[in-house]
């Protein structure tokens, strides 16, 4: 009875319109109210759900990502990928999405990347005749790669919670985001053929080398933040602080393009930023602290294991479970729930749990690009300034190669534990 009013209460504050922080804060306290239990509870379990080390990274990273957009940096990458792929039939579709997998290798966030690109891509996509349906569902489309590709801010508050190597799963990611970002680039060429997309001029040496000048510096944010972590340089968490420190180098002291006013409205948007995913996580961890105390988790695992002994059609119901819960439900706030109940059946299942880390990430993702939560598209529907059901209509389409990646990672895990298990050597 007490764990159906939790879910209850959950689901009846999530359709009032609560925020998802105060949802859930909320349904664990009128738990542990009609329990008997002390309030206390609540702020002990708050509390130490983010007092964790790794997460110093969070509030870094998305520092450093409102430092590229704000001194102009995205203005480059945008130029480097044109001259990279911008020849290909659909040109600027191929753009699109080449910007976003070098931007995610700096910001970790699909939202960053569909704001700060976003507007970027699609007036450039606009300019050059594209429909608004094509360029708003590519742009949507190749933002989900950002939390793949490390650094992913999902991908830290995942390792946190599931006590996972944060190195390994970065290094997990790099190919799955390679996969995303093909797949997107053959349903791209599929509709340039269709509808006759241009190409956005010739291939020239002389304009590639231009931009890959002008773009050279950016271009360091990911070797520095990946390289160092994957070569053992530094941590995750001091990858972050050094992230910080380049973009604020480059916007500052080579560019010219940040100021002090700049840097204080960057700094007031992190922190905003911040504090909304740390209270999430905050109020996720009592709820979490709940199921696990009384061994939800377990009682899960067993009916899930009892329904068949088959690992791939176990796995296909956690996968649309996942799914599921991604178009209901604000991704840090699905990870802190989701971890704590699916963990120890994937571990029964001899999933790795950074095998299943991707998994769950990229499910999530595609939970961004659905209603009724669907951040990205909100995001789009007023970058672009089209109506939220055109941005639904037109995304679909791009969602079938992102599960047809999704389905090669879940039944093929060399794909995502090969480069971990090369770099980190057993």
């Amino acid at each position: 009875m007490g764990i159906s009013l939790l879910f209850i209460s959950l689901f009846v504050f999530l359709l009032i319109g609560v925020p998802v922080a105060v949802s859930l804060g909320l349904a664990s306290l009128i738990f542990i109210m009609v329990q008997g239990m002390p309030e206390m509870i609540v702020l002990h379990n708050m509390i130490g759900g983010v007092n964790s080390f790794p997460l110093i990274a969070v509030p870094c990273f998305i520092l450093a990502g409102h430092l590229m957009n704000e001194a102009g940096i995205t203005d480059k990458i945008f130029a480097f990928a044109r001259a990279c792929v911008g020849w290909l039939h659909g040109g600027l579709g191929h753009v699109n999405i080449g910007a976003s997998v070098i931007f995610a290798g700096m910001s970790g966030a699909a939202v960053a990347d569909a704001g700060g690109l976003g507007s970027i891509e699609i007036k450039a996509m606009r300019d050059a005749g594209y429909d608004d349906s094509f360029s708003v569902g590519v742009t949507a489309a190749s933002s989900t790669i950002g939390p793949i590709i490390p650094p992913s801010l999902p991908l830290i508050v995942y390792g946190v919670i599931a006590d996972a190597s944060i190195g390994q799963l970065f290094a997990a990611g790099i190919l799955p985001g390679l996969m995303m970002a093909l797949s997107l680039m053959a349903m791209v060429a599929w509709y340039a053929k269709r509808n006759g997309y241009p190409k956005d001029g010739s291939f020239m040496l002389s304009r590639l080398y231009s931009t890959s000048i002008e773009a050279f510096l950016p271009l360091m944010t990911p070797v520095i933040i990946v390289g160092g972590i994957l070569f053992g340089i530094f941590t995750p968490t001091e990858a972050a602080i050094a992230a910080v420190a380049y973009s604020m180098f480059l916007g500052m002291a080579v560019y010219k393009t940040l100021t002090w006013r700049s840097l204080l409205k960057v700094s007031i948007d992190t922190v905003e930023t911040t504090a909304s995913i740390l209270m999430i996580i905050a109020a996720s961890a009592i709820f979490a602290w709940i199921l696990t105390a009384n061994q939800v988790a377990q009682h899960f695992s067993d009916f899930l294991l009892g329904l068949s002994d088959n690992k791939i059609v176990l796995m296909l119901i956690i996968t649309l479970l996942i799914l599921f819960i991604g178009c209901f439900m604000e991704t840090l706030a699905a990870i802190t729930i989701l971890v704590p109940v699916l963990l120890p059946v994937v571990v029964a299942l001899d999933v790795s749990p950074v095998h299943f880390g991707i998994i769950l990430i990229l499910n999530l993702m595609l939970g961004l690009l659905t209603p009724p939560v669907g951040m990205v598209l909100y995001v789009l529907a007023k970058v672009a300034n089209v109506p939220f059901e055109r941005c639904v209509v037109a995304t679909a389409p791009f969602l079938i190669p992102l599960v047809v990646v999704l389905l090669m990672l879940t039944f093929v895990p060399a794909f995502t534990l090969w480069l971990p298990s090369m770099i980190y050597l057993q």
